[in-house]
């Protein structure tokens, strides 16, 4: 995880959900022009939104980006539970994890195994996705199912203290002194007892972000300040 000064130039995002609709695709096209040169890449889970779907061409450009990077830096691809046990025919170089350290500072993982919610609760699952396409029927705007499940606050800010609370103690009984997620498709960074929770939200709703990892920091970006960086290096 080094670049050509010995630095350590780190990128972490989460959820890019390629192949969803909703997935910003000239978004993250964008990213990865400006991803500095020698930095490493780490795809923390959900890259795929279903690996059994053909994707479109825009969509298979990036996945294709995504290898020919892996082939002249290194490129860590974590799974979640969209992409949970994927193997691509052709993957460059690509590093296929369930989750990945940097030293004791920070754990990264997708964070669906520190999810006690939604794993147990398939039926309100079902009946929530079929309200949710009904919705849209009767001429609501398409929006991610994340994204309407935001609407639904108390339940979604429970959701999203289970994970965070789920992983904050994994670090206490790990010695770890922080940890970045995705899953619940929320950018936040909060430190509770000592431990730093950070998590990267999605691509597929506007304002996206990045965790950018160095040897002094670790910092989450709005997409957009990628651009700075780069322009740095």
């Amino acid at each position: 995880m080094q670049c050509e000064n010995g630095i350590m130039n780190t990128f972490i995002v989460s959820d890019l959900h390629i192949g969803s609709k909703f997935f910003l695709y000239d978004r993250f096209d964008k990213f990865l022009d400006n991803l500095p040169d020698k930095s490493t890449l780490i795809l923390n889970g959900d890259t795929l939104n279903d690996p059994y779907h053909t994707l479109t061409p825009h969509h298979l450009q990036i996945l294709t980006r995504i290898i020919d990077r892996s082939l002249t830096n290194e490129v860590i691809w974590i799974y979640g539970n969209h992409d949970d046990g994927l193997h691509l025919h052709q993957s460059g170089k690509i590093q296929f994890k369930h989750n990945h350290r940097i030293e004791m500072r920070l754990y990264i993982t997708h964070g669906h195994y520190f999810d006690n919610i939604m794993p147990y609760n398939s039926l309100f699952i079902k009946l929530f996705n079929i309200l949710h396409h009904l919705r849209i029927k009767i001429g609501a705007s398409p929006v991610h199912i994340a994204q309407y499940a935001k609407k639904w606050s108390f339940c979604y800010q429970y959701l999203r203290k289970n994970v965070m609370m789920n992983a904050i103690e994994f670090c206490r009984e790990n010695g770890y002194k922080a940890i970045t997620c995705g899953h619940v498709h929320f950018a936040e960074d909060a430190t509770v007892e000592c431990i730093r929770y950070i998590n990267t939200g999605s691509w597929t709703e506007n304002d996206p972000y990045c965790l950018h990892v160095t040897d002094t920091s670790i910092e989450l970006r709005k997409n957009i300040e990628i651009e700075e960086i780069s322009a740095s290096h």
